[in-house]
């Protein structure tokens, strides 16, 4: 174990503000490209299935690399690989402001997430190692700004910037705040981690790379291409036995990529189905509400962005909060009024109609960010607590690839049940008899299809709303049996390594 440049119990805070800083920037960047999509598309003249792909190959590098984040974090100081990704991150960054075909803007976008990859779990393990577990709370509340708000940020921002520039500015913005971090962290940042000298498992990246990279592919793609669709049902497929193939290869490894075995420690195998649980839901705000915003109401891509802020902004406000009373109360009592606040809000969206106003929309939405603050964090946090000192670096891994993996499942799902429940919709008010209370009096047939389509689409996303309140009772339900990790609690026991 190399020398760790820091006192025991001496929080780096400058260390963590670079940190901070990078991940922030990084993470913002995975959902800054989507409401420029459109723009994209015309000026490089591409199909709306290949530009998807500056989103979905974003992600599915993000799948590949997360896993062996643990792997980098043990065997490298955190100087290293700090200075690594973001180097990388802001050559992609560069690389995709200049691109000159589509081609190199998907290649600068796979470089991109090259190095945002290991940003989150990287400073998620160096706030667990520097913080004591009785203030670890207001920490990792602190560290939920980069989690929850930046990809919150992101559509609004970009659909501002999109609407008076290029869409080669958001990477001109990105761009200096990364290079700064950078050159701040080259001249100033200290190791603080600890390192241990490990092997890297080929096989083991391999059939994570085949595991959750297919995983998350036939999900993202779904939507689109329908579950029937060989290239969907195919990947998920090879995912899933890549998946199983990687944990049994894990269980004979003396130094495992991606420990399983912390599984066997109770509140942190319950926060991560509580986590999981959430990120499926998660999307149907994420996803639907722009859609309903955009598709049916007509309203643009910046009012829909600006729609999302209020939301963003309560849930950057209420982070370090959520942490200080995570500390004092513990993740039992916030996660169910968080859930709580969350299911009856998610319920109320599924009762939208085609003149629900802007406000309350507004409202309601960010109603949900308050609550979706007091569980995210909390659980986690909770569930890291229980871990030993050592299984850290495995414990940021695996939450931050079931978030990934979680994340792409429930946008799929929740997608592919109102495309299902749009199309059944339409099916019936086309071959019945047509409710003229639905349709505007001397409309043309064109029109009335037009309206026609606009009910069904409601009705799905209504649907899809209704589906995630059930999704998020289980999660409820789960939250009943979190206990306490004591501040006491010998963090060096039950070591996780193999015997």
């Amino acid at each position: 174990m190399t020398k760790v440049e820091t006192q025991e119990h001496k929080v780096p805070y400058g260390i963590i503000a670079i940190l901070f800083i990078g991940a922030f920037v990084a993470i913002l960047n995975e959902t800054f490209l989507n409401v420029a999509l459109p723009s994209i598309i015309d000026e490089f003249t591409v199909s709306p299935s290949k530009a998807q792909w500056l989103a979905t190959g974003y992600m599915l590098i993000n799948g590949i690399l997360i896993p062996a984040s643990a792997f980098f974090i043990q065997r490298f100081s955190n100087r290293a690989i700090f200075i690594t990704a973001m180097g990388l991150f802001s050559l992609g960054t560069l690389l995709a402001s200049l691109s000159p075909t589509f081609g190199v803007l998907i290649a600068a976008r796979m470089i991109q997430a090259s190095g945002s990859a290991i940003m989150m779990p990287l400073l998620m393990n160096v706030m667990l190692v520097a913080f004591p577990i009785e203030k670890r709370g207001q920490a990792m509340g602190v560290f939920g700004l980069v989690m929850i708000v930046a990809p919150a940020l992101g559509p609004t921002l970009s659909g501002i910037i999109v609407e008076h520039y290029s869409w080669r500015m958001l990477f001109n913005i990105v761009l200096p705040f990364s290079i700064l971090s950078l050159v701040y962290a080259i001249f100033k940042l200290k190791n603080f981690t600890p390192q241990r000298k490990i092997k890297l498992d080929v096989l083991s990246i391999l059939l994570s790379s085949i595991g959750f990279g297919g995983l998350l592919y036939g999900f993202s793609v779904a939507g689109d291409l329908g579950w029937s669709n060989p290239q969907v049902y195919g990947t998920i497929i090879a995912g899933v036995i890549g998946v199983i193939s990687l944990i049994i290869r894990q269980y004979r490894l003396e130094e495992p990529l991606l420990e399983f075995r912390i599984f066997k420690y109770p509140m942190f195998a319950l926060s991560s189905a509580i986590s999981i649980i959430i990120s499926l839901a998660l999307f149907s705000g994420m996803i639907l509400v722009p859609i309903y915003i955009q598709m049916i109401r007509g309203f643009s891509p910046t009012e829909a962005g600006l729609l999302m802020l209020p939301g963003a902004i309560v849930m950057g406000i209420m982070s370090p909060i959520s942490g200080r009373l995570f500390d004092k109360y513990g993740a039992k009592t916030l996660s169910i009024i968080g859930l709580l606040i969350l299911l009856v809000t998610t319920y109320e969206f599924s009762k939208l109609s085609l003149t629900t106003s802007f406000a309350f929309v507004a409202i309601l939405f960010s109603i949900r960010s308050f609550g979706m603050s007091m569980v995210n964090m909390p659980v986690m946090t909770n569930g890291l607590n229980q871990l030993p000192p050592q299984a850290y670096p495995h414990g940021t891994a695996m939450n931050n690839t079931l978030s990934q993996v979680s994340g792409a499942i429930g946008s799929a799902l929740l997608v592919t049940v109102m495309n299902k429940r749009t199309e059944a919709k339409l099916e019936e008010l086309t071959k019945g008899p047509i409710d003229e209370s639905m349709i505007d009096t001397g409309s043309s047939a064109i029109d009335v299809q037009s309206q026609l389509v606009n009910h069904a689409m409601l009705n799905g996303i209504n649907f899809s709303f209704f589906v995630s309140s059930l999704i998020i009772i289980a999660a409820l339900i789960l939250a009943f049996f979190i206990k306490r990790v004591p501040v006491n609690q010998p963090e060096a026991e039950n070591n996780t390594k193999s015997k």
